[in-house]
């Protein structure tokens, strides 16, 4: 699917990520590109091709319904299997809606996934007074002969 093709989730995308399509998809096939944008414009692309099932059908079933066709051309046969068409589609434009909804709802904003990961831990030195816990008996000792072995 090109990302010519327009989706109705186009100005939600353009909303969360800053920018208009055509430059998500360049953004998207940079190398530090986020995982977010990929899938967000993977889920996308199926919502726009689906959408384009759905305005194929209806416009199938315009076509057959017009005023000026002859009505000896209509096929009630042809008919149920486009709304059968029609339904499946709609289905599958609701379930990549909802998953793109999801995607753009549950993710983190721009400016934090933006924001370089910390990788070293900070440090921190507290001294602790001796007689903050008591040493187990035996800590630190030597160990020596076992009795009844020779040294």
């Amino acid at each position: 699917m090109s990302p010519a093709e327009a989706s109705t989730m186009d100005i939600d995308l353009q909303q969360v990520f800053g920018s208009p399509v055509p430059e998500l998809h360049e953004a998207a096939v940079a190398r530090d590109a986020s995982p977010a944008l990929t899938r967000a414009l993977e889920l996308r692309s199926f919502l726009a091709l689906t959408e384009e099932q759905v305005a194929r059908v209806r416009d199938r079933v315009h076509a057959d319904m017009n005023p000026d066709r002859d009505m000896g051309e209509l096929s009630a046969y042809k008919l149920r299997f486009d709304a059968q068409w029609l339904e499946a589609a709609l289905d599958a434009r609701d379930g990549y809606r909802a998953a793109l909804g999801e995607l753009l709802r549950t993710m983190p904003p721009c400016r934090e996934q933006a924001r370089p990961v910390r990788t070293t831990q900070p440090r921190a030195s507290v001294t602790l007074p001796t007689s903050a816990a008591p040493a187990p008996p035996r800590a630190g000792a030597a160990w020596g002969p076992r009795p009844g072995k020779p040294a």
